[in-house]
């Protein structure tokens, strides 16, 4: 039986953003819920913000177990299924810590931490470090907590469709090297396992762990979960070939697959859209204290990218696509994290700040009407390194292999 082509996308409501736990509301999960089945997508990722989730190390929020149980209803109301990402540290820029993983003391700088970013806790942008989820015995403890209280109530739940460990979460914490990062993957995935056999687990890393050895390496992550993803955008990466590289996403697909020996779940990638239907532009800001030049794209430019991009993740043996994100977020987000300094943070839904739907949602609609399925790999990577070998200089690798890559592109008509 073939598998079905997964078409999802990364979900916070329009209105709410970050601040969905604090100020949750069911009609509003059930209108966007709704409008994604609508438009053909399956699968829906949530995340847990840690300092909602753990306000205390020893205790999970009630509240957020009731409404996550809600979220869950809906979806397989509509049919769909949750991506369920725990320990929700970082988020569109800034990183959102636990109170209780606080640490005045801790250095601002260390092997630990990949640089310091704007840091929210409480709801508040405070001035503190925080000690290391890898390696912290009072974060270990409450993050085996946190898996252990959702995974036992919502296990059987029609809606659960994986289990995450984490956005992005280089971008929190490093582990001290990688023997520790896959430890630690190893550990919670076990723990999860022992729960849950049925459901898999993976772990939300992105184009970092391509580009360095941040103590996440991806073929040491993914050897300890069921599913290997990626989360990639070309306007972030000065060797891409612009900012709507129709290639680069399905590349580092392939990249991945090459390392780990997995298919590869494309879960996080998209683009940020100019508001008010203007063309193609970059915006110049100062952002956390730094000049800002980011590329905005047309919206019709946009959905070009898309319809382009949908059938080369195809191509590579991808599992599915999801879309960053939901939805443009709402004026009255503006001047709060994430949205006041990172502006482009505003911008990048299938649906605008007024609720109306942008033109690659028709994109979506007609890729989702074909009924794809995942394919076996017509347009593959062959690294020639072992991945130890390719951690020793990975940025040279990934540039040399996709002019490679390029050149044995299938020809489209």
């Amino acid at each position: 039986m073939e598998q079905p082509f997964v078409l999802g996308v990364n979900y916070w409501p329009r209105k709410k953003a970050m601040y969905w736990w604090q100020n949750f509301e069911a009609a509003e999960v059930e209108a966007d819920f709704a409008l994604i089945a609508s438009l053909g997508m399956n699968i829906v990722r949530v995340f847990l913000l840690w300092d909602d989730w753990q306000p205390s190390s020893d205790s999970v929020s009630p509240e957020c177990l009731e409404n996550f149980g809600i979220v869950c209803d809906i979806a397989a109301k509509n049919g769909l299924g949750l991506d369920v990402t725990f320990f929700t540290g970082h988020m569109s820029g800034p990183n959102w810590s636990p109170r209780w993983l606080l640490d005045p003391d801790a250095p601002p700088h260390s092997e630990y931490f990949s640089e310091v970013r704007q840091l929210i806790s409480g709801g508040e942008i405070v001035n503190s470090m925080y000690r290391n989820p890898y390696t912290d015995p009072q974060a270990l403890a409450a993050e085996k907590l946190l898996l252990t209280t959702v995974v036992s109530r919502f296990k059987d739940h029609p809606g659960i469709w994986m289990w995450n460990l984490g956005n992005e979460p280089d971008l929190f914490a490093w582990p001290p090297d990688s023997a520790a990062g896959q430890a630690w993957v190893r550990e919670m995935t076990r723990l999860i396992k022992a729960i849950d056999p049925v459901h898999p687990v993976t772990c939300g890393l992105h184009a970092d762990s391509l580009h360095r050895d941040n103590g996440l390496r991806i073929h040491e992550v993914y050897a300890e979960t069921d599913v290997a993803v990626m989360h990639s955008y070309p306007m972030y990466v000065p060797w891409a070939h612009g900012p709507l590289d129709p290639d680069f996403v399905p590349y580092t697909c392939a990249v991945t697959t090459a390392l780990c020996g997995k298919p590869t779940l494309m879960e996080e990638w998209g683009g940020c859209t100019t508001p008010d239907g203007g063309p193609s532009q970059e915006w110049e800001w100062t952002a956390y204290g730094s000049p800002r030049t980011q590329f905005m794209a047309g919206e019709e430019d946009f959905a070009a990218y898309i319809e382009a991009v949908l059938p080369r993740l195809v191509d590579v043996g991808a599992t599915g696509a999801m879309l960053w994100c939901f939805a443009d977020y709402v004026p009255e987000l503006w001047e709060l994290p994430p949205c006041k300094e990172s502006k482009h943070e505003r911008h990048f839904g299938l649906i605008r700040p007024d609720g109306s739907l942008k033109p690659h949602t028709e994109v979506i609609k007609r890729f989702a009407a074909a009924k794809p399925t995942v394919k076996p790999a017509v347009h593959t990577v062959t690294l020639g390194v072992t991945p130890e070998e390719y951690y020793q200089s990975p940025v040279e690798h990934l540039i040399s292999n996709y002019s490679i890559y390029l050149e044995n592109a299938p020809k489209r008509t």
